[in-house]
């Protein structure tokens, strides 16, 4: 056989093997989009009602903001995003500066004890939050600690270090370590290498986890039930302990508060660390 005639007899195997590839891409691509429709649809339709001005809250009136104004001028909602506020920031200045310095100390270790210290960060991550909610209550019960706004805050710091450490680490292992080196060569200190060099370079990482960590402990609900205490109460406790009695209107308002916040830490921290790795290619390419 000719290899025209070999070509002609291909071509229809090759067009239906294109006709077959569309398909499944099709239907893939449909089947994505159903997937993303099931888990933001139900989100979507909180933000609506919030600005609902019916009482029920599953029967559409007119748009306001009458609940709007109704919730935040209620002291106890008000009592506790300032809360809620305080314990975020405070946990992700702690998280922040221990993740940072374990991220920094393990560069110059040996492989076993980075190993041992991954081991620890990882399962951080990966146990249970009631796990750490329940250990962290008896711990602070046997060594005496009140439970509370201080407790909160630690709890919180525990699981939100490793989160830091490890998005600080991934900046660490692109970073050009010959930048030190240099800095080094020219008479610069350790502690000015680390000022003029290091952190600038580390920096895009560093605020991106402390915004991570800050959203972590804003709208975590499982740790901060276990070690919070009468007057102390979160923002998402508050909004927990009104949906025991039915759901608000009030409660579309602060779920859409919250995720007005939250989207608008993480989208800064996935600016911040893309920029860093637009940053980190092209002096990849030029030190190559």
């Amino acid at each position: 056989m000719s290899a025209v005639a070999q070509a002609r007899a291909a071509a229809p195997r090759a067009d239906a093997a294109t006709r077959s590839d569309a398909l499944v891409n099709r239907a893939l691509t449909v089947w994505g989009s159903l997937v993303y429709v099931f888990l933001y649809a139900p989100i979507l339709v909180v933000v609506i009602y919030a600005f609902n001005e019916s009482r029920d809250v599953q029967v559409w009136d007119h748009v306001g903001l009458g609940y709007w104004s109704q919730t935040w001028s209620d002291p106890t909602y008000r009592s506790a995003l300032g809360l809620s506020l305080w314990t975020a920031a405070a946990n992700a200045v702690i998280a922040t500066v221990l993740g940072t310095g374990a991220a920094l100390g393990l560069r110059n270790v040996g492989r076993r004890t980075r190993l041992g210290f991954d081991a620890f960060m990882y399962t951080a991550l990966i146990v249970p939050e009631i796990v750490i909610a329940i250990a962290s209550l008896l711990f602070f019960t046997t060594v005496g600690l009140p439970l509370g706004p201080g407790a909160i805050v630690l709890t919180h710091a525990v699981f939100n270090t490793s989160v830091v450490a490890l998005i600080c680490r991934t900046r660490l292992a692109s970073m050009d370590r010959t930048l030190e080196e240099a800095g080094a060569d020219l008479g610069a200190s350790r502690r000015e290498t680390f000022r003029r060099v290091t952190l600038p370079l580390l920096f895009p990482a560093v605020l991106a986890g402390g915004l991570l960590a800050f959203t972590f402990s804003f709208d975590d609900v499982v740790l901060s039930t276990f070690v919070s205490a009468p007057g102390s109460t979160t923002l998402p406790l508050r909004v927990f302990s009104e949906l025991r009695f039915g759901l608000t209107p009030k409660a579309n308002v602060v779920a859409t508060s919250m995720l007005s916040v939250t989207l608008t830490a993480i989208l800064v921290a996935q600016y911040l660390l893309r920029r860093a790795e637009r940053r980190a290619v092209p002096m990849e390419v030029t030190d190559g």
